[in-house]
Parts: C-alpha cells; sequence; structure tokens
C-alpha cells in the first residue's frame, strides 16, 4: 500500500523570520491523520532568513536529526557542542534526560534550508549526546547513501531507535530500488526536484507513506534530492 501526501497538503507557518511546513502535526498544527508515521514524529521543512534562528530551547527523549539543504546552520548546546553544518552534512542530537540549544542562520544575504527530523526513541531517559558527519553529494548521486542508523552501519550516525535514513540524488536514467523486511513500513520525503516512487511521480516536498511493500524503487529523477525511511 501507498499513500501519497502532497505539498500543500503540509501544515504551514509564516513567522517572518522562519517560514517552515510541517510533514506531521506540530505546534499550533494538528490533524489526527498526521501525528507520526512509526517512530517518525517529525519532519519540518524549514527556511531561516539570513541573521536569524532558534534561541536556546530544551528537548527531552528524541532522536533530532537535521539536514541542510542550502546555507549553514550554526548549532551550540548544553552538553558542550558547537558547530556550522553545511549541505552533506547530517546532524543528530539525542535528547535524553534534557538538553538546551540554539540554531542561527548568522549569514548577512542567504537563507538557510533545512530538514529537521525527529524520531521517538526505544528509550526514554538515556545520556544526551551529539554527532554530525558529512556525506558527499558523489556518495548519494544515483542510489540510496545510509546516513542514519541504530548501529553506525557505514559510517552513519548512530540514534537510539530500530529506524534508518538514506539520501540519494537522481537524475535522469539514475534509479536505485531498496528492500522492505516482511513487517516493517516506509516513508519517502521529496526534498527538492521530482522522481517516480514505485511508479508514481512526486515533487518537492511531496512524501509517500508505504506499508506492505517489498521494497522502494527511485526512479526518472529530476534534480530530485530524496530521504527514505526504514521504520518498524
Amino acid at each position: 500500500m501507498i499513500e501519497i501526501r502532497k505539498s500543500d497538503e503540509r501544515g504551514y507557518a509564516d513567522h517572518g523570520w522562519l517560514k517552515s511546513y510541517h510533514s506531521f502535526s506540530f505546534a499550533d498544527y494538528y490533524d489526527p491523520r498526521h501525528v507520526q508515521f512509526g517512530p517518525l514524529r517529525v519532519i519540518n521543512e524549514d527556511r531561516v532568513a539570513p541573521g536569524m534562528g532558534f534561541g536556546t530551547h530544551g528537548h527531552r527523549d528524541m532522536e533530532i536529526i537535521s539536514y541542510v539543504l542550502d546555507g549553514e546552520l550554526a548549532h551550540k548546546d548544553s552538553i558542550g557542542n558547537g558547530s556550522v553544518i553545511r549541505p552533506g552534512d547530517v546532524q543528530r542530537m539525542s535528547a535524553g534526560t534534557g538538553v538546551r540549544h540554539s540554531e542561527y542562520n548568522h549569514a548577512a544575504h542567504d537563507t538557510t534550508h533545512f530538514l529537521q527530523i525527529w524520531i521517538i526513541p526505544a528509550e526514554n531517559g538515556i545520556e544526551p549526546g551529539y554527532e554530525e558527519r558529512n556525506f558527499p553529494a558523489e556518495e548519494k548521486r544515483g542510489k540510496l547513501r545510509l546516513v542514519v542508523s541504530p548501529d553506525g552501519a557505514e559510517g552513519s550516525v548512530v540514534i537510539h531507535q530500530d529506524a534508518r535514513l538514506y539520501a540519494g540524488l537522481f537524475d535522469g536514467d539514475e534509479a536505485a530500488t531498496l528492500a522492505i523486511a516482511p513487517g516493517r513500513r516506509a516513508y519517502v520525503h521529496v526534498a527538492r526536484g521530482a522522481i517516480s516512487v514505485n511508479g508514481q511521480v512526486l515533487g518537492a516536498g511531496d512524501a509517500a507513506k508505504l506499508e506492505a511493500v517489498e521494497a522502494i524503487t527511485l526512479a526518472q529523477g529530476s534534480g530530485a534530492e530524496v530521504l527514505v525511511f526504514d521504520l518498524p
């Protein structure tokens, strides 16, 4: 079974400095049909204006993944980490028992465009943690590159949940197939461009929920950047 969710069906918030699309219920946006999908709880597509950002705020018991599409995002947290992430970087913060952090776009003229992803952990009350890695475009070109996993396979960043995230770039004849084990589900988010997902064409911001499928096939991409979640 495949269920398509079009980009314009998502929640939307315009705070002036922040423009955000919500794939799942978040803040003032609530849709009982789209609260979570397995442990996948949040995909926010955020655009942060130059010189603006999220002031220091707290999280707990959540695996938080940031995936930058354009621009850069400065991160600082209460467990001693400070960095700037850019396109190709995947950042993971395990909030666990509690962590506070800030995120800013310090650029004078450029908007930061990124995805903020929350995954519910398998266990609450863990020690907070942080990790980031760069995955060059050539590692994602025409294939699905594992970037997040529970065991760090293939150099991926580690989360505390039996979930995996793959990222891929596709154009023209490039195609990839990902097997989905029995009893598991998958979620495809098109970050930009357009691509066929199991024969259905999706554009930027569109998503597909897939259950009881043996595999996901991505093909006929046009400037596509795609995230695929393999979920319990």
